[in-house]
């Protein structure tokens, strides 16, 4: 739990960090336990990364499968730029702004505010924070149109950044469960009394 907070001290001193809930561009303070709050992450919690690409992967989860995938990412990256760096000069990663909530996570692109992908919560299988490269932040997810297991990855500004953004994930699974579990007790106590007032 004290990483937990000391994540979130780490987004409220971040100058980069969007804190804004869907939609709405109103910059907010979050107090010092917001890994303790459920409203903002209800909101969806915002966080402004660069996207570094995507590998294909054969496993759901495993901290062994995620660093190798970044690894692959990170190398296919380098040697995409060096090549375009010989010709055009060095591309860029594309900033995005990730936004987790209990419905999965939103990247939107942090220039044009285009939607670039939506994954729900229920098709992420695994998120981490690479040991090696400390600043970035992978998730795997099932692909909504062919199935297959992608793993995207995410270079952040700071460690603390790519940890709370992990946190956040880690959190937002926890309250999708919670609201599932809730709202599954409430359909069974209606099928209970419902089969009671037939009887």
């Amino acid at each position: 739990m004290e990483a937990l907070r000391a994540a979130g001290r780490a987004v409220l001193r971040s100058p980069r960090l969007a804190r804004h809930g869907l939609g709405l561009r109103r910059r907010r303070k979050l107090p010092e336990s917001w890994a303790d709050m459920q409203e903002p992450l209800l909101e969806g919690m915002c966080f402004t990364l660069k996207y570094l690409g995507m590998t294909l992967v054969e496993k759901p989860k495993g901290e062994d499968m995620a660093a190798a995938a970044i690894r692959r990412i990170v190398a296919t990256r380098l040697l995409v730029s060096s090549h375009c760096q010989a010709r055009v000069g060095a591309r860029k990663f594309q900033k995005v702004i990730l936004t987790v909530s209990p419905r999965g996570i939103s990247l939107q692109d942090a220039d044009t505010k285009e939607m670039v992908e939506n994954v729900s919560i229920y098709r992420i299988s695994y998120c981490t924070t690479d040991k090696l490269q400390n600043k970035v932040f992978a998730y795997v997810a099932q692909s909504q149109e062919s199935g297959a297991l992608e793993c995207h990855a995410f270079l952040s500004p700071k460690k603390k950044i790519a940890q709370a953004v992990t946190l956040t994930v880690a959190q937002a699974f926890q309250m999708a469960l919670d609201l599932w579990e809730a709202t599954h007790a409430v359909l069974q106590q209606e099928l209970c009394s419902t089969w009671k007032e037939e009887s």
